[in-house]
């Protein structure tokens, strides 16, 4: 069971995670740091809009962000990610046992179903059913 401060933390992550421009950001940042400007070339907003996608990801804890003068380069962070990734993971269980068990009633549901491929019953076969 998780604390309130790690739901906390998974709920701005998720939050985060729900806009497409932060998750483009953070593809971005996965290839390595960037400045506003380079984050806002893509895009057709200006430095300020991409400015406040950074807070949000800095918020969650998924960017940070160098302290350089006028250079302040943004770096992602993983780690909010890793722990999304262990609680999706956790209902990866409750999918494959559910999946089994659809499998096993599909496999029961083709044993009761006679197939395409089986022989037709022949007039021979219903005139003397027990030769």
């Amino acid at each position: 069971m998780s604390t309130a401060s790690e739901q906390d933390r998974l709920s701005r992550t998720f939050a985060a995670l729900a806009d497409p421009t932060r998750r483009e950001i953070l593809e971005r940042l996965a290839r390595g740091e960037a400045t506003v400007g380079e984050l806002a070339e893509p895009f057709d907003m200006t430095f300020a809009a991409v400015s406040k996608h950074l807070r949000v990801l800095e918020a969650a804890g998924l960017v940070t962000r160098g302290r350089e003068a006028q250079y302040r380069p943004a770096r992602l962070d993983a780690k909010p990610l890793a722990a999304a990734s262990r609680w999706i993971g956790d209902y990866a269980k409750f999918w494959a046992d559910s999946l089994d068990s659809l499998d096993s009633y599909l496999d029961v549901l083709q044993q009761l179903t006679p197939t395409a491929d089986a022989p037709a019953p022949t007039a021979h076969d219903k005139e003397n059913p027990h030769d």
